[in-house]
């Protein structure tokens, strides 16, 4: 695709440093970079891929505006498929405005937010799955969510979904074959031999859907909220988890106030922990204030560690906070190990759920258990093992919405051709599937979609 206008915008993030990016891409890229730069040594022509030494002069006035580096990338081998300029400045704010200002005088416009990638994908630099995969790499928080993300750039999962689709083409044509042509024809399969044909691939769909409760905690991680009544350790054990003194440690129970959010890789997965006041009737309005927050807290985590004190028997406080909690995930933990115990196991496991993990022995004071929590907080997250993440791993909610779809397309073709519908209809069926699947790389994708998709991102990118 051509497009007319040429985009420009500063692609390094806002603050200071040593070097700061320019990019500029369309069919004035080259033109721009013969009106602002001028090279220390004499230039007739740009090579593309190649690094040049000068400055950045405004043309108006003959002022040199920074010393820089530029390279012009010529089409179709650059990332957005069209001729690209990029400078590289001093990464100071004023000084990037006040070249980007240059660039935009001398024929660029203001890029919009992913735009750079939207070019690359509407040029077939990149499919949908991978330029959404660019803006994964970019947010990705743990190795394990770059590593997945970077698989999915590389096309790991478009080809997964092309192999997918290739086969309902075969599909499809085989049945449109045995519509249009008799056994006279050469044509001796009924759409009705192709049944296992279907089942496999209704499968594979399954499969790779499948993977997206996986693929989502590697991209977004977990909400973790340590719950329980006051001076359990809860403060502690965040500090233990972090490695750093982050929350205020006091024997006066009420310490915590408020919550405190601090984001860890465990696992290679992203966890968000909490930690929150302690559970109890309050004494004042601030604690009030305080514990309806845990409460809210809690009802948006995605598991909760209770901790309890092992050195205590079970308070009716205890027994509350574990009953209120039962529809959630729960991670048991009984702190101060290091004490003589009083806390009866048995009398702990009556009253938790059935899905609950056996409790956890630690101390949060000198560390004891607490990489058997980190990998209990691991095996709750997730139900396959890091080792064993596949390659094609989906990581966004429309695509399994899309694979869904697909294969409830080829059930209701595998259905109705069991049940003697015509191949006509069960044509239809298959070329709805087909569609579904083509969302997920943009072969069907709306217009819609794609400004909702490249909105996400950040401008330069």
């Amino acid at each position: 695709m051509i497009f007319r206008d040429t985009i420009a915008a500063i692609a390094t993030p806002p603050g200071v440093g040593g070097i700061g990016l320019i990019r500029a891409s369309g069919p004035e890229a080259e033109g721009i970079a013969r009106r602002l730069f001028r090279p220390l040594r004499p230039l007739s022509s740009f090579l593309s891929h190649h690094l040049y030494h000068g400055h950045i002069v405004a043309p108006e006035t003959g002022d040199v505006l920074d010393e820089v580096l530029v390279s012009f990338l010529k089409a179709p081998g650059s990332f957005t498929g069209e001729d690209t300029l990029e400078i590289s400045c001093h990464g100071g704010p004023l000084i990037l405005r006040t070249v980007l200002d240059e660039v935009l005088r001398a024929g660029a416009r203001p890029a919009e937010r992913g735009e750079f990638t939207k070019r690359a994908f509407l040029n077939n630099r990149l499919d949908l799955a991978q330029a959404e995969a660019v803006l994964d790499v970019i947010t990705a928080q743990t190795h394990a969510g770059l590593s997945a993300a970077v698989a999915r750039l590389r096309g790991k999962l478009s080809g997964r979904i092309e192999a997918i689709r290739n086969e309902i083409i075969d599909l499809l044509a085989g049945i449109e074959a045995a519509i249009d042509f008799s056994e006279d024809d050469g044509v001796t399969e009924t759409p009705g031999s192709d049944l296992p044909r279907i089942q496999a691939v209704i499968d594979d769909l399954i499969t790779l859907a499948a993977t997206y409760r996986q693929g989502r905690i590697y991209r977004e991680g977990i909400g973790v909220v340590i719950a329980g009544r006051p001076n359990v350790g809860k403060s502690s054990l965040l500090n233990r988890l972090l490695g750093e003194k982050r929350a205020i440690v006091t024997s006066i129970p009420g310490t915590t106030r408020d919550f405190i959010e601090e984001a860890i890789d465990i696992g290679g997965i992203p966890v968000r922990l909490t930690d929150t006041a302690g559970i109890r009737p309050p004494e004042d309005a601030i604690e009030r204030e305080g514990i309806d927050l845990v409460w809210e807290r809690l009802a948006a985590a995605d598991a909760v560690l209770v901790l309890l004190d092992g050195s205590a028997e079970l308070t009716a406080d205890d027994r509350e906070l574990l009953v209120k909690l039962h529809e959630k995930p729960l991670l048991p933990a009984v702190n101060k190990s290091d004490l003589p115990q009083r806390l009866d196991e048995g009398s702990l496991r009556e009253i938790l759920p059935e899905t609950a993990p056996r409790p956890l022995r630690i101390s949060a004071k000198y560390g004891d258990g607490i990489e058997a929590l980190k990998q209990a907080i691991c095996d709750t997250a997730l139900t396959t093992p890091l080792q064993e993440m596949p390659e094609a791993l989906i990581a966004h909610l429309r695509h399994k919405v899309a694979l869904e779809k697909a294969a409830e397309g080829l059930i209701r073709a595998r259905d109705g051709l069991r049940g003697g519908l015509p191949p006509e209809l069960a044509a239809l069926e298959i070329r709805e599937a087909l569609d579904a699947l083509g969302e997920i790389t943009g072969r069907t994708t709306t217009e819609d979609v794609l400004e909702r998709i490249f909105a996400n991102f950040c401008i330069g990118k």
